[in-house]
């Protein structure tokens, strides 16, 4: 089915080269590509501060959605059918809560709206910590799939606004904010699982993510009332994107 779209977009009639290939292989290239826009964030404080707060608030989100249903088997010895509908639970709620936080984030702002979100995200592991078998667990796992929806489409939509307009480049920059989520996630589980070690509860695991969330939160904040884009000094004299292995085809495609 996720074929269906690519037929829908219109054909990539490409451009010439813009630099010759480099021959360290597409390994080292994507390496080099993330160090460069490494190099341009430290002339991008507000980009440096989001992705600092999207690293810590997702290092709680995603631990959540991945211990969720196992906190459920664990802790409150829910059978396979209650785990399943949990899943579910979570994956359709997740799209009425994208959509109501893009409308609020019309009417409060993009960075405003998401850190409501990450502050309901706080209340969830407290509530979490306390929850019970039977319908307070369904109903915070509703709570946590509206969270998620919002969370996820809103980082990546005040991600794409803030980045430089005239950027060479979005592949790499888009490609930088996957590898933030992905090292969040290994440390968010990391630090879940050596705390249930340490304590012998996953409850205290739960209620220990929402470090995270605060220092997210705290991050977030320092962007209130700040103009989010700001252009690297001597942008206007940004190099031209590397070429890509395949003739005529860009690497950065934006």
């Amino acid at each position: 089915f996720a074929q269906i779209p690519f037929f829908t977009l219109p054909p990539d009639t490409g451009r010439p080269a813009d630099a010759p290939v480099s021959q360290d292989g597409w390994l080292l290239n994507g390496f080099r590509e993330l160090g460069k826009v490494w190099d341009q964030l430290q002339q991008l404080p507000n980009l440096k501060r989001f992705l600092l707060a999207y690293f810590t608030y997702n290092m709680g989100v995603q631990t959540v959605m991945y211990v969720a249903t196992i906190f459920g088997d664990k802790v409150l010895q829910l059978d396979s059918t209650s785990l399943i509908v949990t899943i579910l639970l979570l994956q359709i709620v997740g799209i009425l809560g994208a959509w109501l936080f893009a409308k609020l984030s019309d009417r409060i702002g993009n960075t405003r709206a998401l850190s409501w979100a990450v502050f309901i995200w706080m209340l969830i592991c407290v509530a979490g910590y306390f929850v019970q078998k039977g319908w307070s667990f369904f109903a915070l796992a509703a709570v946590i799939g509206l969270t998620m929806g919002a969370v996820q489409s809103l980082s990546r939509s005040t991600y794409s606004k803030i980045i430089p307009e005239n950027t060479p480049n979005n592949a790499a920059f888009f490609s930088f904010f996957d590898v933030v989520e992905k090292l969040g996630i290994v440390i968010g589980t990391l630090a879940f699982g050596l705390i249930g070690q340490l304590t012998g509860s996953m409850r205290n695991s739960i209620l220990s993510l929402i470090v995270f969330f605060i220092l997210g939160l705290g991050f977030l904040l320092t962007l209130r009332g700040k103009k989010l884009r700001d252009e690297p000094a001597g942008s206007e004299s940004l190099p031209p994107p590397p070429a890509s292995p395949v003739a005529g085809t860009p690497l950065a495609a934006g």
